[in-house]
């Protein structure tokens, strides 16, 4: 039996300790914020935390995920919005959405260890997350907004 914690709560998995992380939270659980983009972990639309690291959940199997703290899209902040969700809603960010969970997850974990990231560090944590609108200067807008508003 696998336990952990998502957004929160104890949870229980008792299947294939291979199945990948992101179809528990979609299919068991019901969070569909988390998107199938890749499935190998190299676009980042599945992006959550694990143990406050950001994590791509399509390549990370259950038995990976026992005993830790899986934050999702869902339960970034508990009490209205994070402070990334509000900068990308103010700097317009999403086109058509599709990846903005997991660039919202990755952006998160990286204000999560640096306040004030310059824009390399800013490159180099979001590189792997890929939008096909290519709305990549709103993203960066909404990254340091979001760090300022967290200073």
């Amino acid at each position: 039996m696998i336990q952990l914690k998502v957004n929160g709560g104890g949870q229980s998995f008792d299947g294939d300790p291979e199945m990948p992380l992101l179809w528990y939270l979609r299919d068991v659980l019901g969070l569909t914020g988390s998107k199938f983009g890749c499935g190998i972990g190299l676009c980042g639309a599945c992006t959550v935390h694990v143990n406050g690291q950001a994590t791509r959940s399509c390549v990370t199997v259950m038995r990976d995920a026992s005993e830790k703290e899986v934050i999702t899209i869902e339960g970034l902040e508990k009490n209205g919005l994070h402070p990334v969700q509000k900068a990308w809603m103010q700097m317009n960010v999403p086109q058509c959405g599709y990846c903005q969970a997991g660039q919202i997850m990755q952006a998160a974990a990286l204000l999560k260890n640096k306040t004030r990231p310059t824009d390399d560090e800013i490159h180099d944590a979001m590189s792997g997350n890929i939008c096909r609108c290519g709305t990549y200067q709103r993203i960066r807008g909404a990254i340091k907004a979001a760090a300022r508003e967290m200073a």
